[in-house]
This record gives C-alpha cells, structure tokens and sequence, in this order.
C-alpha cells in the first residue's frame, strides 16, 4: 500500500508503526497530537512546514 497526502497520520501510524520515526524525523509528534485523528498528512505537513513531496517519499521507503 502506497502511503499519499491524503491519508490520515492516524490511519497511516496505526497500519505502519515504522512511519513513526520518519514523522519524528520531519518534527511532526502528530501520532500523540489529537489533530492526528482528523488530519490528513498534507494537513499536517503544511501546519508543520514541511516539504509534502519528500515526506510522502521517505515514508513510502518505510513501507
């Protein structure tokens, strides 16, 4: 399964636990934010600043 902007950290954490470190990587503790059960990736990335493209890539590679 392909992770994509549009997918929820939530949802994306649960089924990859691995993901985890790479959210840390990028700044991003959302697995423990409330905001992660309703956020998409995008929605985060962008809340955090970062680079959408490259985080998608980098958890891809995890999975």
């Amino acid at each position: 399964m392909a992770i994509t902007k549009e997918m929820g950290i939530g949802e994306v954490v649960e089924k990859n636990p691995k993901t985890i470190e790479v959210f840390r990587n990028y700044g991003m503790g959302c697995f423990g934010c409330a905001a992660a059960r309703f956020e998409n990736i995008e929605q985060g990335a962008v809340a955090h600043g970062i680079n959408i493209d490259a985080l998608i890539a980098d958890l891809n590679k995890i999975v």
